[in-house]
């Protein structure tokens, strides 16, 4: 599946947070991430995200497609990270 995800972590958090998700999908902007998972992907993902967040404070969003031909990507401005691939 395509995913994309959002994050808005603690301060103190988002060192760990970053190092994680860029572990399984591309950086695109800040807290945001792009990329193809697995089902068993996603969810090993969030159980390690789980750890680091303070569920009290923090928030992950995630926007799931069965295939990313479904989205339309449009820059508007300086692209932060070109990817070879194209949403």
């Amino acid at each position: 599946m395509y995913v994309i995800l959002v994050y808005d972590i603690g301060e103190k958090r988002v060192s760990k947070m970053l190092k994680l998700c860029r572990q399984y999908l591309n950086w695109i902007q800040n807290s945001v991430f792009e990329g193809e998972l697995t089902e068993v992907k996603l969810k090993e993902l969030l159980h390690k995200a789980r750890l680091i967040m303070d569920m009290e404070y923090d928030s992950i969003i995630l926007f799931k497609s069965r295939n990313k031909k479904w989205l339309e990507k449009e820059i508007v401005g300086q692209e932060k990270n070109e990817l070879d691939t194209f949403i």
